[in-house]
């Protein structure tokens, strides 16, 4: 990307005020030159809708960054030097081709949201637990099989599971210390598949299971249902 363009000579003065810097769109396969004028001050970069099918580990020295936008690209994997943006807070790598994470992941203490959805992941992210600030996590549409013991180290309030191939799920995930919504929508579940500790004994108030191996209607016959439905409703009261 030339400088000489007087438009996108004038997008870096602009970020260079605002720490935004929008390159969605761009045809892009590699990060420009320029950006790098950027480091002290780029706090939100969008990338997304490009033709990136690598992020190099140069993305690791704009260490001021809070939000990262890596949709619709074509990578299949993030750099490990992601883990040195250490203030980001929103990752979105949505809609890629993605089938492994860094552990580096697990650095990146300041976490609220991440969005992974629509990718190729095969194994639950565990990187992401005892993240303490990470809200909401977004593994929906990957191939997930399997919610490891492991999950109880999550912190988030929300868990998107839906339209992956899940047909285990730990009674662990009772244990998430903040989770409230969890959605299971569309996966391979058995009715026998959910463990009572769920329903009886969780902070969970909003559970989604519809489109799995059984009626929704026969969850009313699971043993905690009741208890489940408790904090459900209480949850209702407080809305309205």
């Amino acid at each position: 990307m030339k400088m000489g363009n007087a438009k996108i000579k004038q997008h870096y003065e602009t970020a260079k005020k605002t720490g935004i810097m929008n390159l969605s769109q761009r045809k892009m396969l590699e990060l420009p030159a320029n950006l790098q004028m950027l480091v002290p001050v780029l706090r939100t970069l969008d990338l997304s809708q490009n033709m990136f099918k690598v992020i190099p580990d140069e993305i690791g020295i704009y260490t001021v960054m809070k939000q990262l936008n890596l949709s619709q690209n074509k990578l299949r994997t993030l750099p490990d030097a992601i883990g040195l943006l250490v203030k980001l807070e929103i990752l979105n790598a949505s809609c890629n081709l993605i089938n492994s994470l860094p552990d580096s992941l697990s650095n990146l203490s300041n976490l609220k949201q991440v969005n992974l959805s629509q990718n190729h992941i095969t194994e639950f992210p565990l990187v992401f637990s005892g993240l303490k600030h990470l809200d909401m996590l977004d593994v929906s549409k990957n191939k997930l099989t399997v919610v490891p013991d492991g999950v109880a180290g999550l912190h988030v309030t929300e868990l998107n599971l839906n339209q992956n191939q899940v047909a285990v799920l730990s009674e662990k995930i009772a244990e998430c210390p903040r989770l409230k919504i969890l959605r299971l929508a569309e996966n391979c579940l058995q009715l026998n598949a959910i463990p009572p500790r769920i329903l009886k004994d969780s902070k969970i108030s909003n559970i989604a299971l519809e489109g799995n191996l059984f009626e929704n209607k026969q969850i009313a016959h699971l043993e905690g249902y009741d208890q489940y439905m408790e904090r459900f409703t209480a949850v209702k009261k407080k809305m309205f």
